[in-house]
């Protein structure tokens, strides 16, 4: 038994194509997850740019045995992780069946109103009223659900300027996790003693909640096969200027895979300025077994068997 991973996106913030980014990819996020053994059973997190180019390919061969019957799971619905959606060619096609699933922050903003509404007249010259294909919506929370076929998925919040899931996918003792986009909880009470605003209670309260959350984060990715993890800095760049905007760094990516005896770690989520060049200096750096965690940059195209 066996769970095939590809990556189809793995940058952050906006799609960056060109020339300095043809090695790593230019698409937003977008992660194909199959199941040989299951028919081929297909997942998918995440709509970015990247979805484009997979639903031509599930066009070209899963559409041959049929009508296509997915799951689409986002991790939120940032612009970056939802704006390929009205370019994923299965929903045009009559028979097809998607089910969209996902986090939702505001209560009178519906997933189906966030993600369909991008195909508004305003925006995009089809309507979601129009789409061929039968799409449903399902809002998610912390939970655990049994999709079938032996396929378990837990779903984790994670520490993001909106609402934000982790998915753990369990199949016959194999394990993949996602942990995108987020960042590491950290105190944000005073805790100098010489500030007036310091409060000794509220500062060691901020530390303990932090520290809770930072291991309830590193038990739900304890002992995967595969942890596809945010790292758009390295530490250098994060602490001075980009704490708060809910991603990681390199080195806590590692850290805490290393801790929770991760087998494979892809950092993800690459900030869009990096280029080929700046990735593969960044690659020689950090890639590499690190005790019995090997760590790799998630690139577009390469395809992971666990």
């Amino acid at each position: 038994m066996s769970i095939r991973v590809r990556f189809w996106g793995v940058r952050g913030s906006i799609p960056c194509p060109g020339s300095n980014t043809v090695k790593y990819g230019g698409n937003t996020a977008c992660i194909e997850v199959r199941f040989p053994e299951l028919d081929d059973r297909l997942i998918i997190i995440d709509a970015g740019s990247g979805i484009r180019e997979l639903g031509n390919f599930m066009m070209a061969h899963d559409f041959k045995k049929g009508p296509i019957n997915s799951r689409i799971f986002l991790t939120h619905t940032h612009w970056d992780h939802i704006m390929g959606f009205p370019f994923f060619t299965p929903i045009y096609v009559p028979g097809n069946r998607l089910t969209v699933y996902g986090p939702v922050t505001y209560e009178k903003d519906t997933l189906e109103t966030i993600v369909g509404g991008q195909m508004t007249y305003r925006y995009f010259p089809v309507r979601e009223a129009e789409l061929a294909a039968t799409v449903d919506y399902v809002e998610l929370k912390e939970g655990r659900l049994d999709l079938g076929d032996g396929i378990t998925l837990t779903t984790k919040y994670l520490n993001h300027p909106i609402l934000c899931l982790g998915y753990r996918l369990e199949f016959q003792g194999k394990v993949f996790c996602t942990a995108y986009d987020t960042e590491p909880y950290r105190n944000l009470f005073c805790t100098d003693p010489a500030d007036p605003a310091y409060d000794e209670m509220m500062a060691q309260e901020g530390e303990a909640v932090a520290a809770e959350q930072n291991a309830l984060l590193e038990e739900f990715f304890s002992g995967a096969d595969l942890l596809v993890h945010d790292s758009q800095y390295s530490e250098a760049e994060l602490v001075p200027g980009k704490l708060g905007w809910g991603h990681s760094s390199y080195e806590g990516a590692i850290a805490a895979a290393c801790h929770r005896q991760v087998k494979r770690l892809a950092l993800f989520h690459h900030d869009p300025m990096r280029t080929d060049d700046q990735l593969d200096a960044m690659s020689a750096t950090y890639e590499g077994r690190r005790g019995d965690t090997e760590v790799f940059f998630a690139r577009e195209g390469v395809e992971i068997v666990i």
